[in-house]
C-alpha cells in the first residue's frame, strides 16, 4: 500500500517547553474536508516534575475559526482523551487520538496541571488519510 501519496501531515502543536504557569496549549485548527481519517499524534519529551499532568481535550465545529466549538462526543473519537493524556511518568513517549465526527474543523487543547518545573517539551502533528484526491503533498 502506498502511504506516501495518501497521507497529509500538518502541524498541530509546534515544539514548545510547557510553562510553569500551567497555560493550556491549543493546537492549530484542522480542516477535515476531503479526508476519511483524521488523527492527532502527540510527542512528549522528558519531564522531571514529580506531579505534572497533561489533559487532552478535543473540540469540533463547523466554523473555520471554531467560534462554534464544542467538546467532541466520545462516539466520534478513535481512542479516548484519557489515553491521549499523559503525566510526568510518560517520558519520551507518543500518544494518538482520532476523529470520525461530522464536523468540518477540529482542534485539541493540552492543559497542564502541577507543572511547576515547566521543563517538558511537547509537539504534535495532524495526520490525515483517505484523501478524496491523491497524491497529497
Amino acid at each position: 500500500m502506498d502511504l506516501h501519496n495518501n497521507l497529509k501531515f500538518s502541524p498541530a502543536f509546534h515544539p514548545v517547553a510547557a510553562g510553569t504557569d500551567n497555560t493550556p496549549y491549543v493546537s492549530e485548527i484542522l480542516d477535515t474536508a476531503n479526508f476519511a481519517g483524521n488523527e492527532l499524534a502527540i510527542n512528549i519529551g522528558t519531564n522531571t516534575d514529580a506531579d505534572a499532568t497533561f489533559t487532552v481535550l478535543m473540540e469540533d465545529g463547523d466554523e473555520s475559526d471554531l467560534s462554534d466549538n464544542a467538546a467532541v462526543a466520545d462516539a466520534y473519537l478513535l481512542g479516548t482523551e484519557a489515553e491521549a493524556s499523559f503525566t510526568y511518568a510518560d517520558d519520551n513517549e507518543s500518544r494518538k487520538i482520532g476523529y470520525i465526527g461530522p464536523k468540518r474543523y477540529i482542534r485539541a487543547t493540552i492543559t497542564p496541571a502541577g507543572n511547576g518545573a515547566g521543563n517538558i517539551f511537547i509537539s504534535g502533528m495532524w495526520v490525515q488519510g483517505g484523501p478524496r484526491v491523491a497524491p497529497q503533498s
